[in-house]
């Protein structure tokens, strides 16, 4: 057997252990979770309230709850089909049916199912105008909810690969493919567009927002992305060895860079600033305010390196034949939906310091006392 006879042999066999249709939905659904998560220990550890910060009136349950919830509304469905499909040999209509019916109940809210919000923290209503709002690149004003609508659209970039998931899955529906075939990744239009959708949304956010340096770290995965997608092709106009460096050079350029500005603008901390970093009034490479322990910041910040760079190459379709296994695939889609758990604590907790000590934004005095760090 060949190593490609191989390769397909267990890609296959993935595919008939957790076809695509459940790997798209539980993805999703761990994102909700975790979510509900962060709102969770934000609320009960550090008295943060997340729905201050993206200026919503919240119900009178927590919002976590309604999280939590949602979640299992979404979880409940999913779980069974799988039970039945371990115990059927049903390989094509109740995977498809349950993808289906996962995005009904996802889009369209059901009353006796979960609460009225469609989505964490915000009613259908408004979850839906706000979904609409930065599918064009639209961004809320500071005092309408605008660090909201960043933090979903920040969410939807890390959704680049389930977003084109999506496209294949709901194609082979489409097209009457069994769902434990082999995946079809080779479109080089509809494909490479559903993963530039996202950073583009955000770039359009930092446009409008006069963050042009900003808007050049979600520019950075466009030449990554393009170049991937020119390596797919069989063309005698480009040079494969030629277009690898150059996509080796594109790859590395998004993933130091959006490393570098989570560390530095979106959680204000101090390592990459020498006058600073070494400061006898807090930890290395921290900063004077923080409402986490200091080895909470340097965990984050070095599982953000590591699956920072796994991201940047993922977004490259062109490598899907050097790991070709559905298994490999799934994790790392998995991996940067914890990634980005981790990164909206210090990201929500960035803005909170940032509303308590700034005359930009003033919430009032909620909240435990910030202590000024003196070490």
């Amino acid at each position: 057997m060949s190593e490609l006879d191989a390769g397909d042999e267990l890609d296959d066999h993935f595919n008939f252990i957790l076809p695509l249709p459940y790997k798209l939905a539980v993805v999703i659904v761990l994102g909700i979770w975790l979510w509900g998560v962060n709102l969770h220990v934000l609320h009960h550890l550090h008295r943060i309230d997340v729905p201050a910060l993206i200026r919503y009136k919240p119900r009178s349950d927590p919002p976590y709850l309604t999280v939590y919830r949602f979640a299992t509304a979404l979880s409940a469905p999913v779980a069974a089909s799988l039970v039945l499909y371990k115990t059927t040999n049903s390989t094509y209509l109740l995977p498809n049916l349950t993808l289906i019916l996962f995005l009904a109940l996802f889009v369209v809210p059901q009353r006796f199912l979960y609460p009225k919000s469609i989505w964490p923290l915000t009613g259908r209503s408004t979850f839906l105008l706000t979904l609409r709002r930065i599918s064009i690149g639209g961004l809320a004003k500071a005092e309408d909810g605008k660090f909201g609508d960043v933090l979903l659209a920040d969410a939807l970039t890390s959704y680049a690969r389930p977003l084109s998931e999506l496209y294949i899955a709901l194609s082979m529906i489409w097209g009457g493919q069994s769902a434990t075939g082999r995946v079809d990744r080779s479109s080089i239009i509809v494909v490479p567009l559903l993963f530039a959708y996202p950073f583009a949304i955000r770039f359009r956010q930092c446009i409008t927002d006069s963050q042009p340096y900003n808007a050049l770290k979600y520019a950075t995965a466009f030449p990554t992305i393009a170049l991937s997608t020119l390596m797919r092709l069989e063309t005698d106009h480009f040079s494969h060895d030629s277009l690898f460096k150059f996509w080796l050079v594109a790859a590395l350029t998004n993933a130091l860079y959006s490393f570098y500005w989570d560390v530095v603008r979106d959680w204000d901390l101090t390592l990459f600033s020498p006058s600073q970093r070494l400061s006898s009034e807090y930890p290395f490479g921290l900063r004077r305010y923080r409402l986490f322990e200091p080895y909470h910041y340097y965990g984050v910040i070095a599982i953000d390196l590591v699956l920072r760079f796994a991201w940047a190459f993922k977004l490259s379709p062109h490598l899907e034949h050097f790991y070709d296994i559905e298994g490999g695939i799934f994790l790392l889609e998995l991996l940067e939906v914890f990634r980005r758990f981790l990164w909206v604590f210090l990201r929500v907790e960035t803005e909170w310091v940032r509303t308590r000590f700034s005359s930009d934004v003033m919430l009032g005095d909620i909240g435990p006392r910030i202590d000024e760090d003196s070490d």
